[in-house]
């Protein structure tokens, strides 16, 4: 009797597995294979692929850096936001390896370097100071201004240590010494504020601690509605978005119709034709796609340069 039941046991849970089988491996897969192919759905399903002559250049969801692989923008194109997505032998140093999404993990109060004592070339740099370069650096080629508010003219994070005895509210009402955390004196000889509360503004010494005073960031001068948008300091969560917002393409139609000797409303239809509104109407942002973009500019006015 016992032996009986054993049986029946397992002979149950074997059907049971068989039967899963069938309806989650082989007739699942099937169905979802078959939705796919529907028309409207497969080229997503294959990976909204993107060809140019007939061959595959790329994919509409992953991103492409415009570069000379060495980090210098072409002139021709239109340039993404920044990119985590790059492998640590640096074998593809400006980002979008699709084997490799990525993102910085570093967050508002990321805004102290670190400085090496031995070689600047491994610095650390904090969010604050890697936005602030970028945004010259956008500037530069674009031919705005860069300037962003808590950004030093060296483009790093107007940061400074405030050392000091501290008051009930843990802050310094009267300082002894002012360090410039992020101006490296290696390379700056001039703090980018001569004197904060009377004191002097000294320059950061490599090795040296100033997590004792406060941290005080100064806002400065910079308008805070400066011409470089977020998305162009910034990069995505995955490292592999292909989509910029409006705003940021914008800023870059002069350059783009120089470079290629056409007129600018040109470019701006194209950058229209490319742009996306809100997901269903209302989610997320007005958008455009810069691997659709670049592909329509050499599309219909190729670069003779």
């Amino acid at each position: 009797m016992r032996m009986s039941t054993w049986i029946r046991q397992h002979l149950a849970a074997l059907r049971a597995l068989l039967v899963l089988t069938v309806i989650t491996g082989i007739a699942y897969p099937l169905v979802v294979f078959a939705i796919a192919q529907l028309p409207g759905l497969h080229d997503r399903a294959e990976g909204s692929l993107l060809r140019q002559d007939g061959k595959i250049v790329g994919s509409s969801l992953i991103g492409q850096a415009y570069t000379d692989g060495k980090g210098t923008a072409l002139n021709q194109y239109f340039q993404t936001r920044p990119s985590n997505a790059a492998p640590s032998d640096g074998s593809i140093p400006d980002g979008y390896d699709a084997t490799n999404s990525s993102f910085g993990n570093q967050g508002p109060e990321s805004i102290v370097d670190t400085i090496d004592p031995d070689d600047p070339k491994k610095d650390k740099q904090a969010l604050l100071s890697t936005v602030c370069s970028r945004s010259l650096a956008v500037g530069r080629l674009e031919g705005v201004d860069g300037g962003r508010p808590f950004c030093t003219p060296g483009a790093v994070g107007a940061v400074l240590s405030v050392i000091g005895e501290r008051n009930a509210k843990g802050t310094v009402d009267s300082p002894v010494r002012v360090v410039s955390v992020n101006e490296d004196c290696r390379v700056t000889k001039t703090p980018f504020l001569a004197f904060y509360r009377g004191v002097a503004v000294e320059c950061a010494k490599p090795g040296e601690d100033y997590s004792a005073g406060q941290i005080v960031p100064v806002a400065g001068s910079a308008s805070v509605d400066t011409p470089v948008p977020s998305d162009a300091v910034t990069a995505s969560a995955s490292g592999l978005d292909p989509d910029i917002s409006p705003a940021y393409a914008s800023i870059q139609i002069p350059r783009i119709a120089k470079t290629r000797g056409i007129e600018q409303d040109r470019v701006r239809a194209l950058v229209e034709a490319n742009t996306y509104g809100r997901v269903l109407g209302f989610a997320g942002e007005p958008r455009v796609n810069v691997v659709e973009l670049n592909l329509a500019l050499d599309r219909e006015y190729p670069y003779r340069g």
